[in-house]
């Protein structure tokens, strides 16, 4: 991210509920299609080279589930570091920055995943407390110091 393309924080909108919903359908769809890929990735050659008993055994493993687990923090916090947006943010237009209109670095980044966790956790509460909260942040913006904004559209 160029440093002009930093959003004024004090003029940022921030965006509601229903569009940060739109970007984390899109976003889920990506993440699917990116398990899938990351399945096969180990399922094909296992199968190959092992047969089709060791291939059908991968999903008791262990090594298999925490690298099935890696993928969906892996999408949100590179991308995060790298521009402020998933595809999902870009196509909605919105950017994740902290709350002093930098990018997110390693720290933020995680501490805004571990948070949107516990954001979901409660039924979602979390992120429908964007409905009362008088900035319209979900409680992992707050507890992350980060925050989206809205961006402009381009011409």
């Amino acid at each position: 991210m160029r440093s002009t393309d930093i959003p004024d924080i004090n003029q940022a909108v921030t965006p509601g509920l229903p569009r940060r919903l739109a970007a984390m359908l899109y976003d889920g769809l990506l993440i699917f299609g990116l398990l899938l890929l990351a399945s096969m990735m180990v399922t094909l050659p296992v199968g190959i080279l092992l047969g089709e008993a060791a291939a059908n055994a991968l999903p008791g493993n262990p090594w298999f589930r925490l690298w099935l687990a890696l993928v969906p923090p892996l999408f949100f916090v590179l991308f995060w570091l790298k521009g402020g947006q998933t595809l999902g943010m870009r196509s909605w237009r919105l950017r994740v920055i902290r709350d002093d209109g930098q990018p997110l670095a390693w720290r933020d980044a995680l501490k805004r995943l571990v948070g949107a966790l516990l954001s979901w956790l409660p039924l979602g509460l979390g992120y429908l407390w964007i409905l009362v909260d008088r900035d319209r942040l979900a409680w992992h913006d707050r507890l992350s110091g980060t925050r989206l904004v809205l961006l402009k559209k381009r011409k």
